[in-house]
């Protein structure tokens, strides 16, 4: 069997981004993390430039620098975000992404457009497209018997 078609980025991204900023809270970030179920969030600036990414990964970093009294560490998001963050574009076909997520420690990609944040992807939307690709490509074969 031949694929006819291969699947994109911009079929299985999430377009619908809440965002943090660089000024928030490092605490309120951990909070909205937990709040809205997510391994991550891209941070953009006032303009809405991408200009970070902050993973669960990031947020340990609160924890191990805590005092010896257990004090709470202070500082935003910009102190303990990732600043280097790899984008894709949305027209790349997610098997190069599924290759992409093999070497990259992040669980999800911005996805960009003209320079502008139109979605991310992760690696559990990854998945949803290897389980209607394997649907869609499994052979008939006649049963054994």
């Amino acid at each position: 069997m031949t694929i006819h078609h291969l699947p994109t980025v911009r079929e299985f991204m999430d377009k619908y981004l809440t965002t943090l900023s660089p000024e928030t809270d490092i605490m309120e970030a951990v909070n909205f993390l937990l709040e809205k179920r997510v391994t991550g969030a891209l941070v953009t600036n006032s303009k809405g430039e991408l200009v970070g990414i902050l993973t669960e990964f990031d947020c340990l970093k609160v924890l191990t620098l805590g005092g010896p009294d257990c004090e709470v560490p202070k500082g935003t998001v910009k102190d303990f975000m990732t600043s280097e963050v790899q984008t894709i574009p949305p027209n790349m076909d997610i098997y190069y992404v599924a290759g992409l997520f093999m070497s990259a420690r992040f669980r999800r990609f911005p996805v960009v457009e003209h320079g502008r944040i139109v979605g991310a992807i992760t690696r559990f939307d990854i998945l949803r497209a290897v389980q209607r690709g394997l649907a869609e490509l499994s052979p008939d074969r006649p049963p054994k018997g």
